[in-house]
């Protein structure tokens, strides 16, 4: 497999993109002059780094609650793809995910990365690469002509699967949506997602903790998740707050420490609060010194020390801001699936044009969800693209 010397004047389909949605789409395509564009010297580099270098695939739980995006449209591209029906692709070309709920309930995790870039390798030897290539615009008379680092490529039709902002030093660019603008796209507020956050001066004492980590039940917006929590030098992260992260809109969110326990119960015992409580002891005194409350037998404590412990149950908190684009898993936010056909992913606005996974306005959930969406939105467009 070499990379294209434009061997074709005209290409029946270009795809930008060597990420998950545009190496299906290419693997789906037979009889067809395609070229598959990346700025990365090789595919799949977004996918290399993804859930710890061991692919979260998909989830056993895939549905359209899991996504922040039009729940009718998720739906509908799901529900033509299912996560058995990814599974049994998978299986049939030698690679064989299997459920790990260590981090997040469902996952399914590969033996390692490495062999899903490998079957796509194989999958897409038809296709034309060019790689190390830089797209720089895109414009359209009777064909698409896309302007790149390394000269234009024409095409009838092109689909942009370049992902979103998160992950820069991996290639992540605007392309994506510089391209829906030039085509008349509205697009929905950019923003990083499956990110840590940030903390206001009352939370300060959360760096005090940096690397304890520990299960807690979050409450942002509507949405309630259980999970690691990861207290970082910049504030906190984890499984929990990614997936918060997700949902958070500049607001308070509030933290149950105590998740599946009564904290009356646990108030019965003559011992300090730091022993009476299951929780780490350098969290608990720490979380003592920010509310000023002594280290002492936790059935003296008075009415009002209760009521302030009770804080356990349910710290309230609002976060400064995220880690940014450099730490987040995904951008949230997008093109605006009401310009977009549903049967096919095509623009509305642009006849040939196709926008696949993250691009568009719909993010998952952590645990192989992002993935999902990603290889559902391709096999939606590969079967009627053609």
């Amino acid at each position: 497999m070499c990379e294209s010397e434009n061997r074709y004047l005209i290409y029946d389909i270009a795809i930008i993109g060597a990420g998950a949605s545009g190496l299906m789409l290419a693997s789906q395509i037979k009889n067809k002059k395609v070229i598959l564009i990346d700025s990365n010297a090789k595919i799949g580099e977004k996918i290399k780094v993804s859930g710890g270098a061991k692919c979260n695939i998909t989830n056993e739980y895939v549905k359209n609650s899991n996504y922040l995006g039009n729940p009718e449209f998720v739906e509908t591209i799901l529900n033509q793809y299912t996560k058995d029906d990814l599974l049994k692709f998978l299986n049939k070309n030698g690679v064989n995910p299997k459920i790990n709920a260590k981090l997040v309930k469902g996952t399914y995790f590969c033996n390692n990365s490495q062999e899903v870039i490998t079957m796509f390798s194989k999958l897409i030897t038809h296709v034309e690469l060019q790689l190390n290539t830089k797209v720089d615009k895109v414009e359209y008379t009777n064909k698409f002509i896309v302007h790149t680092s390394r000269g234009k490529i024409e095409a009838n039709k092109l689909v942009v699967a370049s992902g979103g902002l998160s992950f820069p030093k991996l290639g992540a660019s605007s392309i994506s949506y510089d391209i829906a603008k030039t085509f008349n796209h509205e697009l929905k507020a950019l923003n990083p997602a499956l990110v840590g956050f940030t903390v206001q001066k009352d939370q300060f004492w959360f760096k005090n903790l940096s690397g304890l980590s520990f299960n807690v039940k979050v409450k942002v917006e509507n949405k309630t998740f259980e999970g690691g929590f990861l207290f970082a030098h910049k504030g906190c992260s984890g499984p929990v707050i990614l997936n918060a992260s997700l949902y958070w809109k500049k607001g308070q969110m509030s933290i149950d420490f105590l998740p599946n326990q009564k904290l009356q119960t646990l108030c019965k015992s003559n011992k300090l609060i730091s022993s009476a409580l299951p929780l780490p002891k350098r969290f608990v005194t720490e979380f003592l010194k920010s509310i000023n409350l002594l280290d002492k037998p936790i059935s003296k404590l008075t009415k009002d020390e209760l009521s302030e412990l009770s804080r356990l149950k349910n710290y309230e908190f609002s976060p400064a801001g995220n880690f940014g684009y450099s730490k987040a898993e995904v951008t949230k936010g997008g093109v605006d699936c009401t310009q977009i056909d549903v049967s096919d992913l095509q623009s509305t606005e642009q006849k040939g044009l196709y926008f696949l996974g993250e691009a568009l306005d719909v993010t998952g959930e952590l645990g192989g969800y992002n993935f999902q969406w990603a290889f559902s939105s391709a096999f939606v467009c590969a079967k009627n693209i053609v």
